[in-house]
């Protein structure tokens, strides 16, 4: 990856196709809208940011994109190919570490190699984990079992079991929402940085409109229900959050962005005002 490059992506094919979709929710007594008639393409190798206050469909929506969540109506399609289930061509990462108390972060990441059907000898498989965990920092932590790990490192852990699963499409729901800030922002430039030289292309959902700048390529915000506005960030990258913060253009683009992220907040309470 070259210094301080400006992506353009424009050229390249359509990776993932939202065609007008739409889901809800239904208990016993209700039925809940979550998403309607969501309309998106997502570029080969694009890094697209899902941003939106809690409620707003973010997670549901990559839900669909994972396979977990089945769509009410319109489709998903990967490769101009239909999403009707999970499998190895998405790797997803959450919040939650979901790793395997049983198995060393070694172990994690083997696991990830054996999901990707992927014929290797136990030996490469061995190598290719102690790489993967060498790449998120994690080189002296092979043999450790989560729970002797921070919540960091599991989730670095997790992130080299993504990885190693070597699909195209990464998808990553709030992974970094319950860490501390300082290794927050390490994780970030991390993730940015290992799937950049792996040419992945990745949806990542946050309400955090820093870390959206700091990641993406596109920032789609959404509210309730829908996408609301979509933004292009024209930022060169590498990118660095100190770098970043009191330049012309990180300014006018969180600017922009705070806007939209609250609009239709504002227009609720117009509308109660109203009534």
């Amino acid at each position: 990856m070259g210094e301080n490059m400006i992506r353009d992506l424009s050229d390249n094919p359509n990776k993932l196709e939202i065609r007008d979709v739409s889901f809800d929710y239904i208990d016993k007594k209700s039925r809940f809208s979550a998403l309607e008639h969501v309309n998106l393409d997502i570029k080969e190798g694009e890094f697209v940011c899902i941003l939106g206050l809690s409620g707003c469909g973010k997670s549901t929506l990559l839900g669909l994109l994972s396979g977990l969540n089945k769509a009410k109506s319109g489709e998903i399609l990967l490769d101009g190919k239909r999403i009707a289930e999970p499998g190895p061509d998405r790797a997803v990462v959450f919040q939650q570490y979901s790793l395997f108390p049983w198995l060393t972060a070694k172990g994690n990441v083997d696991f990830g190699i054996r999901q990707s059907g992927k014929k290797y000898t136990r030996k490469q498989r061995e190598t290719k984990a102690e790489e993967y965990l060498a790449n998120v920092g994690l080189a002296g932590a092979a043999n450790k079992y989560p729970g002797q790990l921070s919540g960091g490192m599991k989730q670095r852990v997790a992130v080299a079991r993504a990885l190693a699963l070597e699909s195209d499409v990464l998808l990553l729901d709030e992974p970094f929402g319950a860490v501390d800030p300082k290794l927050r922002l390490e994780l970030q430039e991390l993730v940015s940085r290992l799937c950049m030289e792996h040419n992945k292309t990745v949806v990542f959902v946050t309400h955090d409109i820093d870390e959206a700048i700091l990641l993406s390529d596109r920032i789609v915000v959404m509210e309730p229900g829908k996408i609301r506005t979509i933004l292009n960030v024209k930022l060169p990258h590498p990118r660095k959050r100190d770098n970043l913060i009191g330049t012309v253009e990180y300014e006018n683009l969180h600017r922009k962005l705070i806007a939209s992220f609250y609009a239709h907040v504002e227009d609720n309470i117009d509308s109660e005002v109203i009534l």
